[in-house]
C-alpha cells in the first residue's frame, strides 16, 4: 500500500511540533504564536505543501446552509 504523506513531510510537522513547544511557532496569517497541537500539525502540513512534498489536499470547509 502506498504511503499517504511523504517520510519528509512527517518530519515538517515535528518541526513545527517543536517551534511550539519553545514558543516560537507562528500562525500564517495574523502572525501571532501558535498554541495548540492541532495549529502546529496544520502549520506543518502547509509548509509541506507549499515545498511540494506528497502531502493529501487539505479539505475544503462546510458550507452552512
Amino acid at each position: 500500500m502506498a504511503r499517504k504523506y511523504a517520510k519528509s513531510a512527517s518530519n515538517d510537522v515535528r518541526r513545527a511540533m517543536e517551534k511550539r513547544k519553545k514558543g516560537t511557532l507562528k500562525s500564517g496569517g495574523s502572525g501571532k504564536t501558535a498554541k495548540s497541537k492541532k495549529q502546529a500539525i496544520a502549520i506543518g502540513l502547509s509548509e509541506a505543501r507549499a515545498k511540494g512534498k506528497k502531502v493529501p489536499k487539505q479539505k475544503a470547509a462546510k458550507k452552512k446552509s
